[in-house]
């Protein structure tokens, strides 16, 4: 049994919404998932309370039962040398992962309003107009976390399932500059060439879009797993492990996928 990824790197630094997100190289039976769980401990520098929660076979997230305090150090020790799988294999080795959380850095976007907040440790930083997604193509609601940043991307209405045909209204294939991502299936909040100056529409298939000048500031401004709260939009929420939507599910939904339940981790 071995790990194929863990979030967030270590030695990073991240926002106070990131989870630590194991993913697994094989599927994980349910009869094997406490003993992982117990072999994979969280400690931090302040304590914090939190649990494991599987999204599927192969993957499982720790997250605080509240957004992590700024500037808490926290390591995972994945002990899992001979630990199985329940399904025939075992852990070969250990992994040690540490990160700290940095600032307290959050974002309020309200899709009806046009308009996004940013705020750093409870202070108002900057307002923004923003357009998001359209009635046919609503933005996801709830909180993300940041899952990455890319300075461009190349935009496609065929990677997103929207159209791949050219002729079709809604097909776009364009590279669009101050890329945050906040899904896997494709949310991002950036700048459009379609909707320059935003603030007074709909202006995407999903996305929410910033003005070329605050789009930059934007992506220089939050990191990987600070939170995004998109509010307003009528597509609902976003699954929790669409990217890092942790915290879209409510404390009592995250401990029915734990097997272990809840626990106060121990200072390192």
């Amino acid at each position: 049994m071995l790990l194929n990824t863990i979030a967030p790197e270590t030695g990073s630094t991240v926002g106070v919404a990131m989870p630590i997100s194991v993913v697994f190289s094989n599927p994980v039976a349910t009869s094997a998932r406490a003993g992982i769980e117990s072999a994979m401990k969280v400690t931090t520098s302040v304590p914090v309370t939190g649990a494991w929660h599987w999204f599927s076979s192969t993957r499982v997230d720790w997250r605080p039962e509240k957004y992590w305090p700024s500037g808490t150090k926290v390591t995972l020790n994945a002990n899992l040398d001979g630990v199985g799988d329940g399904n025939g294999d075992y852990g070969i080795h250990g992994y040690t992962h540490s990160f700290t959380i940095g600032a307290d850095v959050e974002t309020q976007v309200s899709a009806p309003d046009h308009s996004m907040k940013v705020y750093r440790n409870g202070t108002l930083v900057r307002t923004m107009p923003i357009d998001a997604g359209s009635p046919q193509f609503p933005s996801w609601d709830g909180t993300m976390a940041v899952m990455d940043k890319a300075r461009w991307v190349l935009m496609t209405s065929c990677s997103v399932d929207i159209t791949c045909d050219p002729s079709n209204p809604n097909y776009y294939n364009i590279n669009l500059p101050w890329d945050v991502q906040l899904t896997t299936s494709g949310t991002y909040v950036h700048f459009s060439t379609g909707d320059p100056e935003p603030g007074h529409s709909y202006g995407s298939h999903g996305c929410v879009h910033l003005s070329y000048d605050n789009a930059e500031w934007f992506y220089n401004y939050v990191e990987q797993g600070d939170p995004i709260t998109i509010t307003g939009s009528p597509r609902g929420l976003a699954a929790g492990d669409n990217g890092y939507a942790d915290f879209n599910l409510s404390w009592s939904q995250w401990l029915s996928g734990s097997a272990t339940g809840q626990q106060t981790t121990t200072s390192s």
